[in-house]
Order: C-alpha cells, then sequence, then structure tokens
C-alpha cells in the first residue's frame, strides 16, 4: 500500500478567478482571494493506492488476492488477459474540505468547491503518474463503482475495504449511501490495457459535464453482452 500525502499543488487565485470570470479587484474578487489565502496552509490534497492480483473470475465478477469481490460484468470483461490490478482513492483533503462548510458566502462557497475540484485533480493525476512511473505501465483505464448501473455505488464498501482504514489513511469515509466524505474525492479500480476505456462509453445520459468520451451504443454487444456459451 502507498500512501501519497506531499502532492504539490499550487492555490492560483488570480487563474481561480479568470476560471470563475470574476473581475479582479472588485469586491467580490477580494472576497475570493482572502478565502483562497485562508486555505492555502491547509491544502492537503492527498491519495492512496494499492497493488492487488486477480485471484478468481466468473461472468460477472473478479475476485481479487485479498478476498474481495467486485460483480460487474464491464470490469471483468475489461480485465481478461490483465493479473494486477490497483485499487486507488483521492481526495481534496479534509482540512480545506471543513474550511469550505463554515464559509457562508455563496459566491466564495463556490469559488473553494472549484478549489477542492482543482485539488482532487492535481491528486489524481500525481496518482496516476506515480503508478505508472513505479509500476512500469504502458496505457491504462480506471473504472469506478457507480459509474455505470452495471458496477453499482455500494460497491464502493468492497474497494475501500482494500484499504481497511481509509479515514484513517486520507481522511475519506463513506456515508450511508456509499458517497465519498469530502465529496471532491474520488475512487477507482486502474488497470493497464491496451484498448483505452471510458465509462462514457456506455453511458446514454446527454450533456454530462463530466463526460470524458463519446457514447458507443454497439460497445455493450459487440464487447461486454453476453453470448452462448459465455
Amino acid at each position: 500500500m502507498k500512501l501519497l500525502l506531499d502532492i504539490p499543488f499550487k492555490a492560483d487565485a488570480p487563474a481561480l478567478l479568470a476560471s470563475l470570470r470574476i473581475e479582479p479587484g472588485s469586491e467580490r474578487a477580494e472576497a475570493i482571494v482572502e478565502a483562497v489565502d485562508a486555505v492555502r496552509p491547509v491544502l492537503r490534497p492527498k491519495a492512496v493506492y494499492d497493488v492487488r492480483y486477480v485471484e478468481g473470475r466468473d461472468d460477472d465478477s473478479v475476485t481479487l488476492d485479498c478476498g474481495v469481490t467486485f460483480n460487474s460484468r464491464v470490469l471483468r470483461v475489461n480485465l481478461d488477459g490483465t493479473q494486477r490490478v490497483f485499487p486507488l482513492v483521492a481526495t481534496c483533503g479534509t482540512e480545506v474540505a471543513e474550511a469550505a462548510v463554515e464559509c457562508d458566502d455563496l459566491l466564495v462557497k463556490y469559488a473553494l468547491d472549484t478549489l477542492m475540484e482543482q485539488a482532487l485533480r492535481a491528486a489524481w493525476r500525481h496518482a496516476m503518474d506515480t503508478i505508472k512511473a513505479t509500476h512500469s505501465l504502458g496505457d491504462t483505464s480506471a473504472m469506478s463503482p457507480g459509474s455505470l448501473e452495471d458496477w453499482p455505488i455500494s460497491q464502493q464498501r468492497e474497494l475501500f475495504s482494500v484499504f481497511g482504514d481509509v479515514r484513517g489513511l486520507i481522511g475519506v469515509e463513506l456515508s450511508d449511501s456509499f458517497l465519498m466524505v469530502p465529496i471532491k474525492s474520488a475512487s477507482c479500480i486502474v488497470f493497464p490495457t491496451e484498448v483505452r476505456f471510458e465509462s462514457c462509453q456506455l453511458c446514454p445520459r446527454e450533456e454530462c459535464p463530466g463526460r470524458r468520451a463519446k457514447y458507443d451504443p454497439s460497445l455493450w454487444e459487440e464487447r461486454y453482452g453476453k453470448v452462448d456459451g459465455d
């Protein structure tokens, strides 16, 4: 298991104002800059990942060497020919999330939310780069519980169980509905692959702000649909 606690991230107030289209020097801008300056000392994005091996497979599930089983046809097919996987949890950090909760200015709160999203992305990129470099990987893809109907969000519980005390490690915990707290956190299974995969390819939801790939209505039957003898 590898903890990533010293992730480089710079809170850039001018860039944040530009992304929000707020004129520097205005009263609103000054309030945001003041808030960014206040949270800068507690901006600590973090991540934890582990190296696990696929121990068992059936039609619609895979079991790792730690005894955890994930029930997903898509994940199982994506891991065909792959033995080594990398469970990962990344977060903006509890410290900045707690500071944002205490803010009662809606615009400043939105700005801090954007900043936390940036910190999460920094943690994610750093973790992915570390995994690839440390373990000599080429192309990789990732899947997250809840990203598709095929892999329900309730399996966050199984993913978190791979690490044990995720809250103690990096401050992230699951709500009763399996959402992560802090909300600006992400979890997934990273795996090496020769064919790039994004869950978006199987998701028909239109106008999704987080879409990373075009929906492919034929992909399910071509790659993931069951056939006779499967």
